[in-house]
């Protein structure tokens, strides 16, 4: 059986928005450290491999160049768009994942490829010095939840011109920076920073939006909401927040399909 290497953008509206993402589908398990070598030689900021274990059921494992991470919102929709379109699954049954994160539901919906993550609260915490040095621009409110900082600046324009202090971020006991605000044309929009996993920002991160989600419906008081994510390619997420899950819904493109190297493996 040929292994094959699919090059796909999630979350995406045309070929060069989205986050790119290579799905990987091994035919038998392989080493940690192999598939982190091949995720560094690949150097998109995921690759995803998949391992069948009964019918619709699938591992999966993320790697960025430097390390794996637990949870991918991107890496999950390029994984799932291509169990359906290359006929691996038939497009009307929902596929389940297990994962570092547990066992993750993905099924089609009309809007793309739906994700059902748990959500991630966030708290308010108090806007220290630190964070202030973070952003260097003035915070309206500050949160963390279980691995990341949220911190609500003033408006799109801000957003989109910051330019956050790396370095020390790299330092603080958090894997990233979500920086987000209102919008005219969105309900919310966002950008996320992880230079701590190799990732000085990251192009659409649906798995940033469990925490964005409650924080953004409690204050706009709507459960149904339309995000972007404001990076250079950017990229849409619909976002159906149902308390203790949170349903995220992007569109996926297949860029190219090879054959890859099974010495490598």
């Amino acid at each position: 059986m040929s292994t094959y290497l699919y090059r796909v953008n999630a979350f995406s509206q045309d070929l060069t928005s989205g986050n790119p993402a290579y799905v990987i589908q091994l035919t038998s398990p392989i080493k940690k450290q192999v598939m982190q070598g091949i995720a560094k030689e690949l150097n998109l900021p995921i690759t995803a491999f998949l391992l069948e274990q009964r019918c619709n059921i699938y591992e999966l494992k993320w790697f960025t160049p430097s390390q794996e991470i637990k949870l991918c919102g991107h890496g999950t929709l390029a994984a799932a768009h291509i169990l359906w379109e290359e006929g691996f699954i038939e497009a009307q049954h929902p596929i389940t994942f297990t994962t570092k994160s547990g066992h993750l539901k993905v099924e089609k919906v009309k809007q793309g490829i739906q994700l059902a993550f748990s959500t991630d609260i966030p708290t308010p915490i108090d806007i220290t010095p630190t964070l202030q040095q973070l952003v260097r621009v003035p915070i309206l409110k500050a949160a963390q939840n279980s691995d990341r900082y949220i911190i609500e600046i003033a408006d799109e324009e801000s957003l989109k011109g910051l330019v956050p202090n790396l370095d020390l971020l790299a330092t603080l006991p958090v894997t990233g920076l979500v920086v987000t605000s209102s919008s005219t044309k969105y309900d919310f929009i966002s950008r996320y920073f992880a230079p701590r996993i190799g990732i000085d920002e990251d192009f659409v991160t649906g798995s940033s939006h469990c925490g964005l989600a409650p924080y953004w419906s409690q204050r706009l008081n709507k459960k149904q909401l339309y995000a972007f994510q404001s990076s250079e390619r950017g990229g849409e997420l619909f976002i159906d927040y149902q308390d203790d899950l949170t349903h995220i819904t992007g569109k996926v493109i297949t860029i190219y399909k090879s054959h890859f190297n099974e010495l490598l493996l």
